[in-house]
């Protein structure tokens, strides 16, 4: 019976060798999950951790517009242009997704990651009600002049790329027609332009959808906003969340999704938020998008018709939130010294997450070879 045992064992052990053999792991060696979100925190830090010599990797407190805000600066070689992400919202901090979506951009750029007022970890820096009467249009903008201002000085830079998304390009057009001097270029994503317009077409299209779907519910309450967005007539803020509840579920935020949770649940796993913080992130959101967003509807940024400093655009194809069609309508008037325009095909409001791949190589393509041309890049 020993022989018996022992040949056994052995066979075992031969067939286990064999190529192309499976054996199964003994539950007591199956790796282990994450015992909490700083365990599966450190295991993304680690992985993203820039550890080539020479690197950036800062995350630090700026006094901007009279307060601190938060940035993180990060990138593999400081030779390289600065590319300052200008987030939307208002309040939808990007910094906390940005482990998943920008790691690659960190090779080709210097990246700024930047928690703007009232948003994210800036936000639990001041009480709310010491910053609400900040939140207009005119204090945010500066806010982006000075931290464009901050960061030539600090990172001795010339020149920057600045990219706007959603509310964020709100802004960050309105610094590139301002101070086009301090640009290699502005690169546009979810690009506003005739917000009204752009929100006629987005409450329509999904209208369109939910009768096609024979969705009664969706079909009644976005009826019952009717006229909605009427020239002149801005929509409250009430409106704007009745839209965007179908709008999302008919893919027009994230494409062939019925939400953005695949993007905003990044969040969750992001390095550059303690726990506490991370619990508080949308904390700035809720806060901030009821005062800032219906001051957005106002605008129609198309009638800006020559900007001075290069102009890139990334469309997401899907995108209704704020609507593509009405983004590339500006861009095909408007003048620059050079422009061009990326469509993300399988994108709605969040190509940067959605198509992470294609973001990555129209920033390398588009945008870097400005900044080669004038001498800020590493060789």
């Amino acid at each position: 019976m020993k022989a018996l045992v022992c040949s056994l064992i052995l066979a075992t052990a031969a067939l286990t060798a064999l190529p192309g053999a499976r054996a199964e792991t003994p539950a007591a060696v199956q790796p282990a999950k994450p015992a909490s979100r700083a365990e599966a925190v450190a295991v993304v830090a680690d992985a993203r951790k820039i550890v080539v010599p020479g690197g950036i990797d800062r995350s630090q407190k700026v006094r901007i517009g009279g307060i601190e805000q938060w940035i993180n600066i990060r990138g593999t070689d400081p030779r390289n242009p600065v590319l300052l992400v200008v987030h939307g919202g208002p309040g939808y901090v990007a910094m906390p997704m940005s482990w998943w979506s920008a790691r690659g951009w960190e090779e080709f750029f210097t990246v700024v990651q930047w928690d703007q007022r009232a948003a994210g970890k800036t936000h639990l820096l001041t009480p709310e009600k010491d910053i609400a009467a900040t939140l207009t249009p005119e204090r945010m903008i500066a806010d982006v002049e000075e931290m464009v201002t901050w960061l030539r000085k600090d990172l001795g830079k010339d020149k920057i790329f600045l990219l706007g998304h959603s509310y964020g390009s709100y802004l960050g057009l309105e610094v590139a027609r301002k101070h086009p001097q301090w640009l290699h270029a502005y690169i546009g994503v979810g690009q506003a332009a005739d917000m009204l317009e752009s929100e006629r077409r987005g409450w329509r299209s999904t209208l369109a959808l939910a009768e096609r779907d024979g969705n009664a519910q969706a079909v009644r309450e976005l009826k019952a906003l009717a006229p909605y967005a009427a020239p002149g007539h801005p929509p409250t803020i009430e409106q704007i969340y009745a839209q965007r509840k179908w709008l999302q579920h008919y893919g027009g935020t994230m494409a062939y999704r019925q939400n953005n949770r695949a993007d905003s649940g990044l969040a969750k796993l992001s390095p550059d938020y303690s726990d506490d913080e991370a619990r508080a992130i949308w904390k700035g959101n809720d806060f901030a998008t009821p005062i800032l967003l219906p001051q957005l509807m106002s605008q129609d940024l198309s009638t800006i018709k020559t900007l001075d400093c290069p102009l890139i655009l990334l469309l997401g194809r899907h995108d209704t939130n704020v609507n593509s069609d009405v983004g590339a309508e500006w861009f095909a008037q408007v003048r620059a010294p050079q422009k061009s325009l990326v469509w993300f095909e399988h994108s709605a409001h969040m190509p940067m997450t959605e198509e992470p791949g294609k973001f990555l190589l129209a920033l390398v393509q588009q945008a870097r070879p400005i900044a080669e041309k004038a001498g800020d890049a590493a060789p």
